[in-house]
């Protein structure tokens, strides 16, 4: 990769917060996830390489729509201080951001995009 490029991993809220009951494999890989984010970017950043991950919390995809039933979902859209799940669009407008020129200073984040949910 040449410089000025961007990673922008995927972890989640799960690697946060530990996850919901019988998702502590999952959670754990998260936070596997955002250590990597983070010493990837001390790697790379000095050739000019940026990398990032995105930590979703509840967003509506298929994913939410196969594992968590209904109640969880409107439980958990309902805590947030927007009061719904997030869109799949707005994660890609977050990635975009991350892989422009916009965010030319921003290396070594694992960024929140929960509706407010939790902060880090």
């Amino acid at each position: 990769m040449e410089a000025g490029g961007a990673i922008v991993n995927f972890a989640s809220q799960a690697g946060r917060d530990g996850g919901g009951p019988g998702a502590a494999i999952y959670a754990t890989s998260k936070g596997a996830v955002m250590t990597y984010t983070r010493a990837l970017a001390k790697e790379f950043g000095p050739q000019g390489i940026r990398v990032n991950a995105l930590c979703p919390g509840m967003i509506a995809t298929k994913f939410h729509d196969d594992f968590t039933i209904d109640a969880v979902r409107e439980k958990v859209a309902g805590s947030t201080p927007l009061r719904r799940e997030g869109q799949a669009n707005e994660v890609a407008d977050l990635v975009l951001y991350l892989v422009s020129d916009q965010s030319s200073f921003i290396t070594g984040n694992n960024i929140d995009i929960n509706g407010g949910l939790a902060f880090s």
